[in-house]
């Protein structure tokens, strides 16, 4: 059974910084960031497989990034110049495969919400 526990959400200004967490406990799988905006598709923001490639959507390239503490079986996403149309609940996810897909993830964290305000 695997295990995604989110934090660091919050309310910031545009052009802010947030860094969210995702606690991971169980088999190691590839590991996605999603977003969803009520009324709209969830959508895949950035993916790490368990090799290290990164791969990430058109709209957070060059001020997301992604990284992984393997001791502490968390990863990481680093929001940097955030803008209102960042604001939405974000969720960690693993699954088998290195993709930005949302139906190919199996485990699904509990969400953080984050807020940018203009």
């Amino acid at each position: 059974q695997v295990q995604l526990v989110e934090s660091g959400g919050g309310s910031v200004q545009a052009g802010g910084s947030l860094r969210l967490s995702c606690a991971a406990s169980g088999y190691r799988y590839s590991m996605g960031w999603f977003r969803q905006v009520p009324g709209k598709e969830r959508e895949g923001v950035a993916a790490r497989a368990s090799d290290g490639r990164i791969r990430y959507a058109d709209s957070v390239k060059g001020r997301f990034i992604v990284s992984q503490d393997s001791a502490k079986n968390t990863l990481y996403l680093q929001m940097n110049n955030l803008k209102p149309d960042d604001t939405a609940m974000y969720y960690c996810a693993a699954g088998p495969y290195f993709v930005l897909e949302k139906s190919r993830y199996n485990y699904w964290g509990q969400g953080t919400q984050v807020t940018v305000s203009s």
